[in-house]
């Protein structure tokens, strides 16, 4: 059966998800994340892709990509990362084979809907896991960044984010506020089965906005039952 063609919108959001082979452990030190980030930090900047939020789990990786203009630079930059990482962690354990599964996930997000919503999801996912208690404590993630704890000069911050004040601080206050709110029924059901079919994460709204602009049909259903996996 053939492979479901990605949707990849120019110049939008995309909430990307890779996980490890089985699920196998992919970082087992500081040294393996600070080594995916330095390739990542890399290739964004050569293939001119924006990094929006991350988080880099023991497992897997969130990412929020805008690719730009080339819509070709999201496969470029995952390929690359990807291909670098599993040579680095098969070089230092010396091992063979894949590090990854097969296919990444991606869900192009509807901006101004949510892409502060996907960026909360990505970020709080340590606290889901019972890693942290709160987001700001867990150090490979976006968060720390956008409240004001370290600097991330590479980071890109996004319209949303930055729509949220004028000042510096008084918008790092804000997204804290945002991210620790309590989150709308339904939201993380729609964010997590979007990326999961590999669907818009958006209304039929932006949805028909797509098409329109794409001129090819995309499929859209809204949240089934709740997983009790979580991503």
């Amino acid at each position: 059966m053939p492979r479901k063609a990605r949707v990849i919108i120019p110049e939008c959001p995309h909430h990307i998800v890779q996980r490890g082979h089985n699920r196998q452990v992919v970082f087992a030190s500081d040294a393996d994340y600070q080594y995916y980030l330095d390739t990542l930090v890399e290739w964004k900047e050569k293939l001119g892709c924006q990094i929006y939020a991350f988080c880099l789990m023991t497992n897997h990786v969130h990412l929020i990509i805008n690719p730009g203009k080339d819509v070709t630079t999201l496969s470029q930059l995952m390929k690359r990362v990807n291909g670098r990482q599993t040579r680095y962690i098969n070089k230092m354990e010396k091992r063979t084979g894949s590090l990854w599964e097969g296919r990444y996930k991606s869900s192009p997000i509807s901006t101004k809907e949510y892409l502060l919503s996907c960026s909360r999801y990505i970020e709080l996912n340590p606290v889901r896991a019972g890693m942290v208690s709160r987001p700001e404590a867990y150090p490979w993630s976006s968060y720390q960044s956008k409240v004001g704890i370290r600097s991330l000069k590479w980071l890109d911050y996004d319209s949303c984010y930055m729509e949220l004040d004028s000042s510096r601080e008084n918008r790092e206050k804000k997204y804290e506020q945002w991210v620790n709110a309590v989150i709308p029924q339904g939201e993380w059901e729609l964010i997590r089965e979007s990326l999961q079919r590999g669907q818009l994460t958006g209304s039929k709204k932006f949805v028909d906005q797509i098409e329109e602009k794409l001129n090819q049909r995309i499929e859209f259903r809204g949240p089934g039952r709740p997983k009790k996996n979580k991503e």
